[in-house]
């Protein structure tokens, strides 16, 4: 009997097979995957969660149309146990980080995922794999948004919603790594929180009308509905907002029409030169997650009701190695 035959073939995931709360989601034993060519088989140390994950187990059902049964998760932290043919820049006992397959079924809640050797990069030393986690959906997000879409350039006034959420708090980093003047929108109680991240101006939304802020470049739309219109507004002319709700019906482009501003709607895509531009932000210390909160594997469910509370500050990891 050969070595290879001697392989594990079945791994511990999270699955769901109907649409519903967290409740049901359930760890599960399933066939462990193998790489294709110019694939990886990486082991999982830990997974990012994202709002992402539970709006599409509560919908029970993936923006490309895939239904249960099915796993959630696309953000990874790991080690390449294995590559598939044609894979050159990575090999097995590389440590990695990446957003993979996106918006496509990844199934990071679980030990081993096989995705696009380049939907990868290599993860930086300076960081162990919990904050590696909560990096790539929320950090690609906002590098595609901010660096992308706008080229946001050094002293341009920048103004994020939800600044201490997931994508928020990273946009934050990335647009201050750029040289850009922050404001940022969140409650009073995290405003220290903000000013920590490099936030120049917190806005306590629910007191202060952003509204009637002026002369901002860009504005990073979140939330959508009435914030959408009142951020257009801010802008200076030929300023640019981005959203990122892509599916909402009512974004209203014919108002950006009329004040000369730019307005798009974006949805993030795996990217590896943007993920190798975000590790080298790690690694000269410009950017660093804050993880609200560490959940084993096992207890998913008790981490998407804690995300759905809405009040997580920065990103909720699961363990897998560990859990």
């Amino acid at each position: 009997m050969t070595t290879a035959s001697l392989a594990p073939t079945r791994m511990r995931a999270i699955c769901q097979d109907i649409a519903g709360g967290p409740e049901v989601l359930k760890l599960v034993e399933i066939d462990r995957p193998h790489p294709g060519p110019a694939e990886v088989l990486v082991r999982v140390h830990a997974a990012g969660v994202n709002p992402v994950d539970w709006k599409t187990r509560a919908r029970g059902q993936y923006s490309t149309g895939v239904r249960p049964p099915f796993g959630l998760g696309f953000d990874v932290s790991g080690v390449v146990e294995q590559v598939g043919p044609g894979v050159a820049i990575f090999a097995p006992g590389d440590e990695v980080f990446g957003m993979p397959r996106f918006p496509h079924p990844a199934g990071a809640y679980a030990e081993f995922v096989v995705a696009p050797s380049r939907h990868f990069a290599g993860k930086p030393s300076n960081v162990d794999h919990l904050h590696a986690a909560a990096l790539p959906l929320a950090a690609l997000t906002a590098w595609q948004a901010l660096v992308d879409t706008a080229n946001v350039q050094p002293g341009q006034r920048v103004l994020i919603h939800a600044a201490a959420g997931g994508v928020g708090h990273v946009a934050v980093q990335i647009a201050k790594a750029r040289g850009a003047h922050v404001i940022g929108t969140a409650s009073a109680g995290k405003h220290d929180f903000l000013r920590d991240l490099g936030v120049d101006e917190p806005v306590d939304y629910t007191t202060t009308d952003f509204g009637s802020l002026r002369d901002i470049d860009f504005v990073l739309d979140s939330l959508g509905g009435d914030y959408t219109s009142r951020s257009l507004r801010t802008l200076r002319p030929g300023g640019v907002l981005v959203s990122l709700l892509p599916m909402d019906p009512s974004f209203p482009e014919n108002l950006a029409r009329e004040f000369g501003v730019r307005a798009t709607r974006l949805l993030v895509e795996p990217d590896h030169a943007g993920m190798q531009a975000i590790a080298g932000l790690v690694r000269a210390g410009q950017l660093r997650p804050r993880i609200d909160c560490v959940y084993p594997l096992a207890q998913a469910a008790q981490a998407h009701e804690h995300g759905e509370t809405n009040r997580a500050v920065g990103k909720i990891v699961l363990s897998v190695i560990d859990g």
